[in-house]
């Protein structure tokens, strides 16, 4: 049994917090990035509502063929296996929010635009450091600490159910 009860422990767990966080993440940065852009109002907020489920594609479709292997890549020269939970999750976080708000910083606005167009490649310099804030923070107070909970109550019932079934069998 892994040591550490907030991360998944298997394909079935990470695709379980992969929708979790992906779920708010993309449910809260892509709205709040659009107000910020475009004015905070309901026909704002609607008209990010139709994109979102295509964001949400690309966003995993980012995660686990872009993201993963680069932050696998910068986690390794980084971090040690010494490192703390906290630190090595932090890493994780910042290397993650870095690559993919680059990523999308660029695609989001052609999706948002419906177009493609060299706008966002010109203006990526004034646009990427406000979605890289909004995402690393959005990462870090809300979608991952979520995650992790329900990881944590996940494996808590299963420790106890273990637990349970070792007494029983003794």
């Amino acid at each position: 049994m892994p040591s550490e009860i907030r991360v998944p422990w298997n394909a079935k767990e990470g695709l379980i917090y992969m929708l979790i966080v992906s779920i708010i993440s993309v449910n809260t940065i892509a709205p709040l990035i659009m107000g910020f852009e475009m004015g905070f109002s309901k026909t704002n907020y609607l008209k990010t509502l139709q994109i979102l489920p295509l964001m949400w594609i690309i966003v995993l479709c980012l995660v686990n063929f872009v993201a993963k292997p680069l932050v696998g890549k910068l986690m390794a020269k980084f971090t040690k296996p010494t490192d703390s939970f906290n630190a090595k999750t932090l890493f994780n976080i910042f290397f993650s929010v870095s690559v993919l708000s680059i990523c999308l910083t660029v695609i989001g606005s052609w999706v948002g635009q419906r177009h493609i167009s060299l706008d966002p490649i010109q203006g990526f310099f004034h646009h990427w450091p406000k979605n890289f804030c909004i995402a690393f923070w959005i990462e870090m107070l809300i979608a991952q600490p979520i995650a992790r909970f329900v990881m944590k109550k996940i494996h808590v019932k299963q420790v106890a159910k273990a637990a349970k079934m070792e007494k029983v069998e003794a």
